[in-house]
């Protein structure tokens, strides 16, 4: 994955509460392959009207927001089922943080293991930036920091600390757990020490 320090980008406001993740990939697109991207897709049924028709107020649609890849959205978002492919839709549109007072857990450990940070902020805060972005659409996230900065707006904001470190090394699990290696190398020859009977036994 893509290290994540400091991003620079285009922000868009999705003042809606309890994005869920059927809202964000509907079921009936899932059948499709991965390879083919499911960027189109994501917020389906909101983005687009009956006949196909992009809705021109909703704000992925509007020229402002084009090119965004910081979504800023109120409580509860990527709640519902634990589908992956609703990160898998946000990232393939071009996102690569979403910003809200909370999240559904397994959204966002599945938003870390895809290189998406799910920055948390306080609904003051989160508000407050929703007001910034409906004027202007520069947005500026900093892991490092742990701040966001929107105009003369500046708001911290919380990440668990080990999805912190995988995300600002463009780690997964496995990378993780070898960065500790030397010290489960350690454990592993000490543990011999006290408990050798624990040794696996080579076959005769």
């Amino acid at each position: 994955m893509q290290p994540f320090t400091r991003l620079e980008a285009i922000g868009c406001p999705l003042p809606l509460t309890g994005v869920d993740t059927d809202q964000l990939i509907p079921a009936r697109f899932m059948k499709r392959s991965r390879a083919e991207g499911y960027g189109g897709y994501l917020l389906h049924d909101l983005r687009f009207g009956g006949e196909g028709a992009p809705i021109a107020d909703f704000p992925l649609n509007q020229p402002l927001y084009q090119g965004a890849e910081v979504l800023v959205a109120r409580r509860n978002f990527g709640s519902g089922s634990s589908r992956e492919a609703a990160v898998y839709a946000l990232a393939d549109f071009g996102f690569r943080c979403v910003v809200a007072p909370s999240f559904g857990d397994i959204f966002a450990s599945n938003a870390v293991n895809n290189g998406l940070l799910p920055a948390r902020v306080s609904e003051a805060d989160g508000e407050a930036l929703l007001a910034g972005l409906a004027a202007q659409n520069r947005i500026v996230v900093d892991l490092e920091a742990c701040t966001i900065v929107c105009g003369n707006l500046s708001v911290p904001f919380d990440v668990d600390p080990v999805w912190r470190t995988k995300l600002l090394n463009g780690w997964d699990d496995i990378d993780l757990t070898l960065s500790r290696q030397a010290e489960i190398a350690a454990f592993t020859a000490a543990d011999a020490a006290v408990r050798p009977w624990m040794a696996p036994r080579r076959p005769e």
